[in-house]
C-alpha cells in the first residue's frame, strides 16, 4: 500500500471515496449488553457500511478474541458484502493481515473512516497507529462507544488532540459525493432520509 505523505494535523479532512477506507471495529455479540448505546452505534455504522460499498470503498472488519467475545452482530450486514472479519487480540486494527488486504484493494489510502468499540481502547489505539502512518482518521462519534460514557467522552477529547477528525455518520455519508449531481448521490441520500438515532452525545 502506498500512503501519501502529508500532515494529518494541517489537513482539511476532505474525504475522497477513491482514497478512503472504512474500518469497522469489534461490534460483537458479547459487547451488546455492556456498551452504551450499542444498538444505535451498530445501526449508524451499518448505514456507513452501505454508503462505503455504494461508493466502492474498501471496508475492513475486526473481531476481538471472537472465541470468547462472539462474532460480529448480524445487524452489521457484513455478510451482504462478503466481508470476513480479521481476528485480533491487540487493541489496534492496524494488524499485518488487515493492512495487506487493504493494500490489495486500494493502491493509495489517504484516510480511514473509523467506527466501533471501545472508543478509549481499540478506536484510540487504531487511530494512533494510523496517524503514525500519516493516514488521516475520521472518527464517527455516533458510531463509536464505550461501556462508560466518561471513558467515551474523554477518549473523544484525546482523539481530537491527537489529530483525528471527529464527525458524524450523516456528515461523512453525504460528504462522499459532495454534489447532488453525482450519480450515486440519491442512493446515499436514501440512507440518511431518517436521522441517525441518538447515542447520548449531547448528554456528555
Amino acid at each position: 500500500m502506498s500512503i501519501a505523505g502529508h500532515s494529518v494535523r494541517r489537513g482539511l479532512g476532505r474525504i475522497s471515496a477513491s482514497t478512503s477506507a472504512l474500518f469497522l471495529c469489534d461490534m460483537q455479540e458479547k459487547f451488546r449488553p455492556m456498551i452504551s448505546y450499542f444498538d444505535e452505534v451498530v445501526h449508524n455504522s451499518n448505514r456507513v457500511l452501505h454508503a462505503a460499498k455504494t461508493m466502492s470503498m474498501p471496508a475492513l472488519v475486526t473481531e476481538q478474541y471472537p472465541k470468547g467475545l462472539g462474532r460480529t452482530v448480524p445487524e452489521l450486514e457484513i455478510a451482504k458484502y462478503g466481508l470476513k472479519p480479521f481476528e485480533k487480540t491487540c487493541f489496534s486494527m492496524v494488524i499485518p493481515n488487515l493492512m495487506s488486504q487493504l493494500s490489495q484493494e486500494q493502491n493509495v489510502t489517504k484516510s480511514v473512516i473509523l467506527c466501533g468499540i471501545e472508543t478509549h481502547a481499540c478506536i484510540l489505539h487504531t487511530t494512533l497507529d494510523l496517524l503514525e502512518r500519516d493516514v488521516e482518521v475520521h472518527v464517527l462519534v455516533d458510531c463509536c462507544s464505550s461501556r462508560s460514557m466518561t471513558d467515551r467522552k474523554y477518549a473523544f477529547e484525546r482523539l481530537r488532540d491527537m489529530g483525528a477528525f471527529l464527525t458524524t455518520s450523516e456528515c461523512v455519508i453525504l460528504g462522499l459525493t459532495a454534489d447532488s449531481a453525482h450519480p450515486k448521490f440519491k442512493a446515499l441520500q436514501k440512507l440518511v432520509y431518517n436521522p441517525a438515532p441518538d447515542t447520548g452525545l449531547l448528554k456528555m
